[in-house]
């Protein structure tokens, strides 16, 4: 579209959701239509690109051509909910918010970037602004891109930055009684929530029965004058169910409820869809369920709310917990005796443990039972050699815990690690993780996949708790009423308590978990060997093939759940070997600015 006198064009991806409220405040102009993206350029004619931007409340990522510079700006999001990738590629720079877009352009090659790969092996995602092609890169999230030439150097700047913010509301916070927080709490949620209820299409909400999803459920529910729709997905599996505790919030609530159990099949059917759904590796295998609930939503309504940052904003995950304990209770202990009590550990298989776990369970108190606890005891082991609680922090992020060792003549960036130590001058070890979550996990892996999966059925997934208004109310709040007494989103449930009752969803935190080290042993083996065959891996040249077969053996023999590291390979593979012989076809979906 282009701007009403012709200076600015643009191409939009997203919702700017308060577009109304900034147009009354343009008063009369001669407007041609009612969308967004009219109100957008209007803006930036009257204001300029960076005022304007200041005023967008919404998920977008836009490049804008100004005809009168001779410039093109590329701008992201604040949290990062749209995707954005760019690059050079045979003298041209080119943008697009899907690489499949760029991989059609004339002159990519697609050279792997073994750097990049490192990090996915690590995180299961490749972190901004890396990206798993050389010489492309992601817009990291609140940044704005600029350039003058194609050939030339662009230049980026933040319009808006968490890292800034959680200074600013830590260095500030609010001195206010609980209750007032609480209060304060539920205004930004009504008003994020609300704004994103307006549409001109059915709207519904995503219903785990957990506190983030119950919250908007709740809240979408006390400003609609008739039942919000809701919708679940549950597995048979009762490890792996939570369709049961959704469906008591939502009868409470009075919602119009939907609800679809899936058997393993289901599941299975979609892992060959995701090469094409994620096109850059992306190995959080609840991208399978979160495409199925999409999929399921899609069938009703074309837009829906998710519950999704509610833990990185208000200390909802186990690690916030599990880091701090750990390390002082590391800590009674020298460090020799750490190291021996580590090496004790890695000496005794995890099936040894498992087989004597089963013979004390019926003598052993409730609380101090565990699923795998053979795994656990290695995971333990890994964790007692640490030297600080940074490094427990990242081993807790990590599937491969030393991605070089696989990865051939790569060297791992220190993206997220750098992030992390960046985020320890906050107050809290606490704050440190959830800040460098925000910056790293949050966009990279749960919005990609959010956005990706919902994408894929054209529905549209909106986030309310990733309001930037709600992102800076959350610094400004003490710690104390995030974390207290060992449990996590303590002002969050106190909001969802005057709602549903405490008992409805007071339970541990389960997610969506799918069992894929049964399925690698089962369903899946056969594509799974193909992939990993000495023949594959050498293939590509990309992997230590004897260290991926040393860990599939393993997985195989039942010795060790090695699901994670391998399903970072296994989608990996699968991706690799459904991308890289794709044909370019006549039209190309990619932008491009030539010199």
């Amino acid at each position: 579209m282009a701007s009403k006198f012709g200076r600015y064009t643009i191409v939009f991806n997203g919702e700017v959701y308060n577009f109304e409220e900034i147009r009354a405040e343009m008063g009369k102009e001669n407007w041609r239509g009612h969308s967004d993206t009219e109100v957008m350029l209007a803006a930036i004619e009257r204001w300029g690109l960076d005022a304007a931007i200041q005023r967008f409340v919404g998920m977008f990522a836009f490049a804008l051509w100004d005809a009168e510079q001779n410039e093109l700006h590329l701008v992201r999001d604040r949290v990062g909910i749209k995707p954005l990738f760019y690059g050079h590629v045979d003298g041209a720079f080119v943008f697009a918010s899907e690489l499949k877009a760029i991989r059609e352009y004339p002159g990519f090659d697609g050279q792997i970037d073994r750097n990049a790969l490192a990090l996915y092996m690590r995180h299961n995602y490749v972190p901004s602004p890396h990206c798993i092609y050389e010489g492309i890169y992601k817009l990291q999230p609140g940044c704005v891109l600029t350039l003058s030439t194609a050939d030339g150097k662009p230049v980026v700047h933040q319009f808006w930055s968490a890292e800034d913010v959680s200074r600013e509301g830590t260095n500030a916070p609010l001195k206010i009684s609980d209750e007032e927080a609480i209060a304060q709490l539920e205004r930004w949620l009504f008003s994020a929530v609300g704004l994103r209820m307006i549409a001109d299409v059915p709207l519904g909400v995503f219903l785990s029965g957990g506190v983030d999803s119950s919250t908007i459920a709740a809240v979408m529910q006390a400003q609609s004058s008739r039942p919000v729709k809701t919708f679940t997905i549950g597995f048979h599996e009762a490890e792996y169910n939570e369709a049961a505790h959704a469906k008591k919030v939502a009868a409470y609530l009075g919602t119009e409820h939907t609800e679809l159990y899936l058997t393993p099949q289901d599941a299975l059917d979609v892992v060959s869809l995701l090469p094409e759904m994620y096109d850059e590796p992306f190995a959080d295998a609840c991208q399978i369920p979160t495409y199925l609930l999409s999929k399921l939503a899609r069938r009703s309504v074309t837009v829906s709310l998710s519950g999704d940052g509610g833990d990185e904003l208000f200390g909802g995950y186990n690690r916030y917990l599990f880091t701090r304990r750990l390390w002082r209770s590391m800590n009674l202990l020298p460090p020799s005796a750490r190291s021996a009590a580590a090496h004790l550990l890695q000496a005794v298989s995890p099936a040894t443990i498992d087989s004597i776990a089963h013979l004390l369970q019926r003598v052993t108190p409730q609380g101090f039972q565990f699923n795998t606890p053979g795994e656990k005891a290695q995971k333990l082991a890994s964790y007692l050699t640490s030297g600080d609680p940074e490094t427990i922090y990242l081993r807790t992020l990590s599937h491969w815990s030393d991605p070089e060792q696989v990865v051939l003549n790569a060297v791992e960036p220190d993206t997220v690690r750098q992030s992390l130590r960046d985020a320890l001058s906050l107050p809290n070890l606490e704050e440190a993780m959830m800040l460098t979550d925000q910056r790293n996990y949050l966009p990279d892996d749960i919005l990609t996949k959010v956005d990706r999966a919902s994408m894929a059925v054209s529905l549209e997934a909106r986030v309310p708790y990733l309001d930037h208004r709600l992102v800076e109310f959350s610094w400004k709040l003490p710690l104390n009423l995030k974390i207290r007494d060992g449990v996590g989103k303590w002002i969050l449930r106190q909001v969802l308590h005057k709602y549903v009752p405490a008992d409805l969803v007071a339970r541990p935190k389960m997610g969506f978990e799918l069992p894929i080290d049964r399925w690698l042993r089962g369903p899946l083996r056969e594509w799974a060997e193909d992939l990993l065959s000495m023949e594959s891996l050498k293939r590509n040249g990309l992997f230590a093939p004897e260290v991926v077969r040393g860990k599939w053996q393993e997985h195989l023999s039942g010795s060790r759940n090695w699901q994670h590291p391998l399903w970072d390979v296994l989608i990996f593979q699968d991706w690799f070997s459904k991308t890289r012989h794709s044909p370019a076809p006549a039209h190309h979906a990619a932008f491009a600015a030539h010199g």
